[in-house]
């Protein structure tokens, strides 16, 4: 099954719902029912930038990262950097499995909207009334040479049952593709898509969940089925979305200095962190050896690095 181009993004368009997608539909919500209860929920409550917490899961016969990331609702970036070491497809039964559950505030404008971190991926979705929980579900993003831009955007158009017109540039290599794809199990936009300004860039669903929390798309930005239902239901058109690419976030929690790194191809990690721990005015709080243990680790989870 081919991944679509990024000039499919900008070519969805909406479809009416036939009695055949109804029951592709209702056969998807049966099924995505029948997943196992995420640990934390999306929904989480985030005081002075920190929120969540870290899980556990034992290994039974037949787990696998890949799926114990959707389970608990994070990304394989996530769960693989936080459980190095470990067979990502047949870990050993019986191993304790991390699930980085906890995670610090990127940096955004403030106000309601999406904001979306390229660097964790992650999206974040800041809620209009004040002291609301802030939900946050991992993504799939753009792959080498289709980067998904950085900016700030709206979103224009909520699309249900999105249809994939094949790119000329795949047909090419693909002539047996039809010029459409309807909605269905082998649509790569899945059920639902948010069309932003940035008019070549949606945030879509997936028919292949797997390659949430990797790069795989033409830019585009990807959640898992159960997600962006889950989203779709509650932004509005003209909601802001600020996609950034922090690989390191920092913030001071009750007297101590976290930081969280995400080894997003970034040349120097250290040289980031001590830059933005220098702007934030925390660098002085900051044993260095720890900061630098912690960069090494690149677990993409809060550490604390505060001098002693």
């Amino acid at each position: 099954m081919l991944l679509p181009e990024r000039s499919e993004c900008n070519r969805a368009i909406a479809v009416r719902r036939s009695p055949w997608f109804r029951t592709i539909l209702l056969l998807g919500l049966i099924w995505g029912a029948a997943l196992p209860g995420r640990a934390d929920g999306a929904a989480l409550r985030f005081a002075h930038g920190v929120g969540g917490r870290v899980g556990h899961h034992t290994v039974r016969e037949g787990d696998s990262l890949i799926e114990l990331a959707r389970r608990y609702g994070v990304g394989y970036n996530e769960i693989a950097a936080a459980n190095p070491g470990v067979d990502p497809f047949v870990p050993a039964a019986g191993t304790r499995i991390t699930i980085p559950g906890r995670r610090l505030l990127p940096d955004a404008p403030p106000g309601e909207g999406l904001v979306v971190n390229l660097a964790e991926m992650r999206l974040y979705y800041l809620h209009p009334l004040p002291g609301s929980r802030i939900e946050t579900f991992p993504v799939g993003i753009g792959d080498e040479g289709w980067e998904t831009p950085t900016g700030s955007y709206r979103i224009v158009e909520k699309i249900v049952a999105p249809a994939w017109h094949v790119p000329a540039s795949i047909r090419a290599r693909k002539p047996e593709l039809p010029e459409t794809v309807p909605p269905g199990p082998d649509n790569p936009l899945g059920g639902y898509a948010l069309r932003l300004s940035l008019g070549t860039v949606l945030i879509h669903g997936t028919n292949r969940p797997f390659g949430i929390g990797r790069r795989v798309s033409h830019g585009c930005l990807r959640l898992y089925p159960e997600d962006i239902e889950e989203l779709f239901r509650k932004v509005r058109v003209g909601t802001r979305v600020t996609i950034v690419r922090q690989p390191v976030k920092a913030a001071a929690v009750n007297g101590r200095v976290l930081v969280e790194i995400h080894r997003d191809g970034v040349d120097d990690p250290e040289l980031e962190a001590l830059d933005l721990l220098e702007g934030k005015g925390l660098l002085a709080r900051v044993d260095l050896a720890k900061l630098k243990a912690a960069v090494s680790a690149g677990s993409g989870m809060p550490v604390d690095v505060t001098g002693e």
